[in-house]
């Protein structure tokens, strides 16, 4: 789709939604919010933009990728506290770091790569 409109929508509103979307996902430990609904919003972005077809050039890593990391980090986060011998799951808190904030990264980044691998997967049966 090449409207002019879509295009400048995209252009402003993509770096925005990005931008929320972390403020989202570093909110979420006190407030509603976290990493879901960031990964939504930095998914909605990218979504954008799939509609103009030209995504690849902004995103420079598949979908797949994203939900590997995103569950590996998430994954890991939680074997964090079996290793220092509590019980699974337990948030431990590291200087600047938590293992809850992993999780939270890990859920981001999984989410965004489930909704734009089936943004991805419209977009090519629709062209």
């Amino acid at each position: 789709m090449n409207s002019i409109i879509l295009t400048v929508t995209a252009r402003v509103l993509g770096p925005v939604l990005l931008l929320f979307s972390l403020f989202v996902l570093f909110r979420g430990h006190q407030e509603p919010g976290g990493g879901f609904a960031g990964g939504l919003l930095a998914a909605s972005a990218f979504s954008i933009r799939a509609i103009r077809k030209d995504v690849e050039l902004s995103l420079p890593v598949e979908p797949h990728a994203l939900i590997g990391t995103g569950l590996l980090l998430a994954v890991s986060s939680g074997l964090a506290s079996v290793v220092l011998g509590r019980p699974f799951m337990t948030a431990i808190w590291f200087p600047y770091v938590s293992t809850v904030l992993l999780f939270d990264i890990g859920v981001y980044l999984t989410v965004m790569g489930v909704v734009l691998m089936t943004v991805y997967a419209l977009a090519e049966e629709k062209s």
